[in-house]
């Protein structure tokens, strides 16, 4: 112990001898390390705003579109019009077990109007009270469907935050009428601005929620327009297309293996491009990162090569008295990693400061009008970030110390000696 403190305490006095020396080689160090924190912060941050936005369409929700058939099974013509009504739906919840949930959506835009304002444009969207768990509608204020409402075929509406804002501005919408086709609804709940990165029919900011008995009182909704199910967990995806297509085929009489007739579109598909899109840029900016500490790795390296050349008098004399080629080794190593711990420590201070200081850095943010800074890069640095720099320092540290520290470690004592 003694020996290590020895040697800590020399590199320390070696480092003070020459202090604007040591300053500015350690300069590179603090603006590496500083660089590659909030470069692994951007990264993560960017990766998290991504799949949150992915995930908003809904956690593991499967859309399917009925289409033609493709195949003849038994003697039956191709191109049969697939239809999606109530009995395909109790066909799917008694023979597909890897189905959590499954709904009918009917989809119109009969115009919503309240007071004197009318939105033409909204989708309003019959649908079942699990939709919203499927589709992640969160309500901000009031309350989602029920089951209740479904079953006594309540005239009742959810409204996507656009909407509401063009309907109500900033007042509360809970409990207030408004007028869907010449019909009186019942707002219960509105939800706020959804960043989401896929939708259908329209965004979920544009849209509104009845019951999808409700819809059938006001336009007919025997055929369903799409049908939305979710596997029990994202693993089961195919499985659980497999048996919805399976019982449909079964009940409309064609082939369960006819992919054409029913076109469906998981999210387990589409992860590989987030993941693929993400990761290469969290590899990106840490690899830019690491290049820019490598540049102060090889000043620090330049300096110990230099402080070799001004000590060889000091090395000779040092192994005269019987040090050892590893004394020498460990003291230009010691002083090597003292600058970049010391660096490093600073450069950690830095990244902090420079995060606190930054704030929220604009990414979808204006794209969807939003301004409560959720979907905005937010340069949080975390434990496992500082980990990660400590460890790229400590690498780029131990191979710029190798070099000068062989090379003190193996000079001649005669030669160093007789040096001038």
């Amino acid at each position: 112990m003694g020996m290590i403190y020895q040697i800590l305490s020399e590199a320390w006095t070696a480092l003070r001898r020459n202090r604007t020396r040591s300053a500015l080689t350690m300069l590179g160090i603090v603006w590496g390390i500083a660089t590659v924190t909030l470069l692994i912060a951007y990264g993560g941050s960017f990766r998290e705003i991504l799949v949150n936005g992915f995930d908003a369409f809904g956690k593991g929700a499967v859309i399917a579109w009925p289409q033609q058939t493709s195949e003849q099974p038994g003697g039956q013509r191709a191109g049969k019009i697939v239809v999606l009504e109530q009995a395909d739906l109790d066909m799917i919840k008694e023979t597909a077990n890897y189905v959590r949930h499954a709904c009918l959506e009917t989809v119109r835009r009969p115009g919503i109007g309240y007071e004197d304002r009318l939105v033409g444009t909204a989708a309003v969207r019959g649908v079942c009270p699990e939709y919203g768990d499927m589709r992640n509608e969160q309500p901000s204020e009031g309350r989602w469907i029920n089951s209740l409402d479904e079953l006594e075929r309540r005239r009742v509406v959810f409204l996507g935050a656009r909407v509401r804002e063009q309907l109500f501005g900033g007042r509360p919408a809970v409990g207030e009428t408004v007028v869907i086709g010449g019909v009186r609804f019942t707002v219960i709940g509105t939800m706020d601005r959804k960043i989401q990165l896929s939708n259908y029919f329209s965004s979920d900011d544009e849209s509104t929620w009845i019951p999808y008995s409700a819809a059938n009182d006001l336009w007919n909704a025997k055929y369903g327009d799409v049908l939305v199910f979710e596997p029990i967990a994202p693993q089961f995806e195919q499985r659980a297309e497999a048996q919805v297509l399976a019982a449909i085929a079964t009940r409309q009489q064609f082939s369960p293996t006819d992919k054409k007739a029913i076109q469906m579109f998981g999210r387990e598909e589409f992860r590989p491009v987030i993941n693929g899109i993400t990761i290469g840029l969290q590899v990106l900016l840490v690899f830019i990162g690491i290049l820019t500490l490598g540049i102060g790795g090889v000043g620090v390296m330049n300096i110990m090569l230099v402080s070799v050349d001004e000590r060889i008098g000091e090395i000779g004399l040092r192994r005269a008295l019987g040090a050892r080629k590893w004394h020498i080794k460990a003291q230009f190593l010691a002083e090597t990693l003292l600058i970049m711990l010391l660096g490093g420590a600073i450069g950690i201070v830095v990244s902090y400061l420079v995060a606190a200081g930054v704030g929220t850095l604009p990414l979808m943010g204006p794209l969807f009008e939003d301004d409560s800074g959720k979907a905005d890069i937010h340069l949080r640095i975390s434990f496992f970030t500082i980990m990660i720099s400590t460890l790229v320092l400590l690498v780029v540290g131990v191979l710029s110390a190798l070099i000068p520290a062989s090379r003190a470690a193996n000079l001649d004592p005669v030669e160093a000696l007789r040096y001038e």
